[in-house]
């Protein structure tokens, strides 16, 4: 599926506008606001994704580029989910990104206190109540869509008897689940959110900073805005499924002695195709055992992308080309895989790897005589310099560059055939050794000396170009080849999004082998296997076996679908 507004949405963030972007900028020049105050409010449970990414590019973007603040805020009011491990990697992500928040880190949780007495003053001034109805009985009173609601009975309560049961229930006397605080608003609203909200549950459960301190939370919905009031953020950035709770915002910033006045604008939310971006599913992947991890490279997390070697530099720049719009739109995944690729091509060292080896034995070199070849590193870049490979009488080259009967067109190795090994000499297919079962296990060539750096002494037309590497020598590496973790464009469109999970989104192939330079690559650290695709080193790596990641192929398919558009 292709995004028909992409290129109006590239174009625009390309020049450094969208809405966002005009409502600061007419804000700031109408005197209303004097300095931008953005922030990034990510609860804790569960790793950041492609979606957080636009998020913490719009919300730190802005700040920087209007020269204000942007704030770090963990929404921790559930602690039932919440783990230090989220708090970890969600700081560690974002300082990845490239953002930093200097001393503006901060913790819904730092405001439990204020957030209690505020909730009294709304008792107080008859705006909230304690609810003693079940859950289940609580969600039919909520009515539908098409039918209003039904007050509970205890609407009614006295504010000295709300502010009694509350007292208490902060005190720990009630179990879980046996009361909640309510907004008292209106059950007959046509927005649900309206519809007396819970404003505090009772959980007795450790939370990772407060401890045990507090047997009661506030919900999102009643910490949000007013953690946004103190903190005096001015634009309160959210995508647009918080469109309809926009109103409840407003309710609570209008009845309570808040310090600011933040207000709420929404844009659309990333769409990316055959991706999930919804926690709840993400987090079924990792817990049902469907992936590794979070930082599985075929997970949309931001520790997955980072894992498969996705430079922080093309997340932004794909953020960059997406844009920001209110419309609902999906982005093609193709379209991610161009700014990878167009972040690696510049900058990227080669370097060679046989993926699935077939032994190529040069019948006419000398046995146990080896040369030292010059490769360059990058061949746009002579400041990229050169590196030694070794060539000997037995190397290994691709599988897939063999065939014994080929069709028309097939230019790589064949008998008879002679292709060209990358900086290294012209090679003629002689003959084919086979095993007990038919299948071929060597090839036996014959070099020309006098085309050494893969030059025709005489002009003659080489077609092919092989990569190669030398047996003596090679390491041994795993590489890692990851495909679309769902076998769909819009996963979960006809039911359960897992049960369009592709179960060929890894092959693991084993009995690679690679140049020895390789040996020292840094984890994370990105290179082109020449005429195979991107990778980057996998934590699982060993100095005597490599670990690899596929980070993305070098076809540039967005690059054809733009060319259409």
């Amino acid at each position: 599926m292709v995004d028909t507004d992409t290129t109006t949405q590239t174009a625009t963030a390309a020049a450094g506008r969208d809405f966002i972007r005009d409502i600061v900028r007419a804000s700031l020049e109408s005197g209303h606001v004097r300095s931008v105050v953005t922030r990034f409010p990510p609860e804790p449970n569960g790793f950041l994704h492609l979606g957080h990414a636009k998020s913490i590019c719009l919300n730190f973007g802005i700040a920087r580029e209007f020269g204000g603040t942007c704030h770090l805020r963990f929404d921790d009011t559930n602690p039932v989910k919440e783990e230090q491990l989220f708090i970890d990697a969600i700081q560690r992500d974002v300082r990845w990104l490239g953002f930093g928040w200097d001393e503006h880190l901060y913790y819904a949780s730092d405001y439990f206190g204020q957030l209690y007495d505020w909730a009294e003053h709304l008792i107080r001034a008859g705006k909230a109540y304690v609810d003693d109805t079940p859950p289940e009985a609580m969600r039919a009173q909520r009515g539908t869509l098409t039918e209003p609601g039904q007050n509970s009975p205890f609407r009614t309560r006295p504010p000295e008897e709300n502010l009694d049961l509350f007292r208490r229930m902060r005190a720990g006397e009630f179990p879980n689940g046996a009361r909640v605080l309510r907004a008292k608003i209106d059950m007959a609203s046509g927005n649900m959110n309206l519809r007396d909200p819970v404003l505090y549950r009772i959980l007795h459960t450790h939370h990772p900073r407060t401890g045990d301190a507090w047997p009661i939370y506030p919900t999102y919905d009643f910490a949000h805005g007013q953690s946004d009031a103190i903190e005096h953020i001015t634009h309160s950035i959210c995508t647009l499924e918080f469109e309809d709770h926009r109103p409840l915002y407003d309710w609570f910033i209008d009845s309570l002695p808040v310090p600011s006045r933040p207000r709420q604008y929404e844009f659309a939310r990333l769409n990316v195709s055959y991706t999930i971006l919804s926690k709840r599913h993400l987090t079924r992947l990792v817990t049902e055992g469907h992936v590794s991890g979070w930082d599985d490279p075929r997970m949309p997390t931001i520790a997955g992308l980072r894992r498969r070697g996705v430079p922080a530099a093309a997340l932004r720049d794909f953020i960059g080309r997406v844009g920001v719009a209110r419309a609902y739109s999906t982005v093609d995944v193709a379209m991610l895989d161009s700014a990878i690729r167009d972040t690696l091509n510049p900058v990227a060292p080669r370097r060679m790897a046989v993926l699935r080896p077939l032994k190529l034995i040069v019948e006419n070199y000398p046995e146990g005589a080896c040369e030292t070849l010059e490769a360059r590193n990058h061949p746009d870049d002579p400041d990229a310099g050169v590196r030694p490979v070794t060539f000997a009488r037995d190397l290994w080259v691709e599988q897939d560059d063999f065939m014994e009967n080929p069709p028309k067109k097939f230019y790589r190795l064949s008998p008879g055939k002679e292709v060209r090994l990358r900086y290294g000499y012209l090679v003629t297919c002689t003959s084919v050794e086979k095993d007990e079962t038919g299948a071929v296990v060597a090839l036996r060539c014959t070099y020309d000396p006098a085309s050494k750096g893969g030059n025709s002494p005489d002009g003659r037309k080489v077609q092919a170009t092989l990569h190669w590497v030398a047996a003596a020598g090679a390491l041994a590496a795993e590489v890692r080849l990851y495909s679309h973790l769902f076998n769909r464009p819009d996963p979960g469109a006809e039911g359960d999004a897992l049960a369009d999970l592709n179960p060929d989104s890894l092959e693991v192939l084993t009995g690679c082998v690679v140049e020895p330079v390789l040996a020292s690559a840094a984890v994370g650290e990105a290179v082109q296997f020449e005429r195979t695709g991107y990778f980057a080193a996998d934590p699982d790596s060993r100095p005597d076996r490599m670990v690899f990641n596929r980070t993305t192929g070098l076809r540039d398919t967005w690059a054809k679908v733009q060319a259409k558009t």
